[in-house]
């Protein structure tokens, strides 16, 4: 397999060295590191080059979720897209590897990380970490929506490997969307008859410090996504997931001596819910709300249209 890279990044340059060291040490070696920068304004772009990575910019304004790592992927060589963020790490040499291993199956289409969490992380970012990204790996179908529902098509770009023709069977991620491009992807792929696999050797640190009000505007995005694609959400609700998550939270905390965590856990709750069900009426809101409301605020400006993509 030709593997290349993908890595959108913003201002990366306190995470990109890093990023690039690990990248270098890996057993398996890409033939290509591709980075699509949003008009940083840092050295990123000359990290970027020292490294030896090819590099397009484009304007802050055009940054898409999808249609920017669609752009990225048309520039390619390899015949497989691994996707990172600037912000993930390997944790050894051989995750590159462990990650693509599985796409040697035939109808295996594409794979993706475990994520662990840094040193700084308090409880309830511990116990997001241990539920979303298990330790045992897992290979996902279409016929498995009953038992697993909306985390059938959980997939993150992160750090994931896909298969290039499969990527272009399915017409690649949506080319304008605000939030879980990988989920739409992981869901047209699995609807072909593709299986996903979860690879939990293939690790990444990657972390992030949410504030309520943030986690508020990211799923009010999440909502809004799931209003547009109301196909997935037809498939897998996602409010029976939720009820399970905070569940298995307050079993976590309780169980590790963390009771004192529970109050911020119902309300890091309560801020996630309210934020996706708000967006999913996000029909109703005017323009200028839904830009207060929303974390990825530049979508408004260039994606206004409420039609979803079947």
């Amino acid at each position: 397999m030709k593997v290349s890279i993908i890595i959108p990044t913003k201002n990366g340059a306190r995470y990109l060295g890093r990023l690039f060291t690990t990248l270098k040490e890996q057993m398996f070696r890409p033939v290509q590191i591709l980075v699509v920068d949003s008009s940083s304004d840092d050295d990123t772009q000359n990290i970027c080059r020292t490294f030896g990575a090819d590099f397009i910019q484009i304007d802050a304004k055009a940054f898409d979720h999808g249609g920017t790592r669609n752009l990225a992927a048309s520039r390619v060589i390899g015949d497989v897209f691994v996707f990172m963020t600037q912000d993930a790490f390997f944790e050894n040499k051989e995750c590159l590897k462990n990650l693509i291993s599985p796409l040697k199956h035939p109808m295996i289409a594409a794979s993706y990380g475990r994520q662990i969490h840094d040193e700084e992380a308090n409880p309830i970012q511990v116990f997001a970490k241990s539920f979303n990204y298990p330790s045992a790996e897992m290979m996902k179908g279409i016929e498995d929506l009953p038992k697993l529902g909306v985390r059938t098509f959980f997939f993150s770009n992160a750090c994931s490997a896909i298969k290039k023709r499969a990527y272009e069977e399915v017409g690649g991620f949506p080319g304008k969307t605000i939030m879980n491009e990988d989920m739409f992807l992981a869901a047209k792929l699995l609807q072909k008859g593709y299986k996903i696999a979860y690879q939990a050797d293939a690790v990444v640190y990657h972390s992030h410090h949410y504030s309520f009000t943030t986690q508020f505007k990211r799923y009010f995005d999440i909502g809004v996504f799931f209003h547009r694609n109301q196909w997935i959400r037809e498939m897998a609700r996602s409010e029976k997931e939720g009820i399970r998550y905070l569940k298995e939270e307050i079993r976590f905390l309780s169980a590790n001596g963390q009771k004192g965590w529970i109050p911020y856990a119902l309300a890091d709750t309560a801020s996630r819910f309210l934020g996706y069900r708000t967006g999913l009426l996000e029909e109703s809101l005017p323009l200028a709300i839904k830009k207060k409301l929303s974390f990825n605020k530049n979508f408004w400006e260039y994606g206004t249209s409420s039609s979803g993509s079947r």
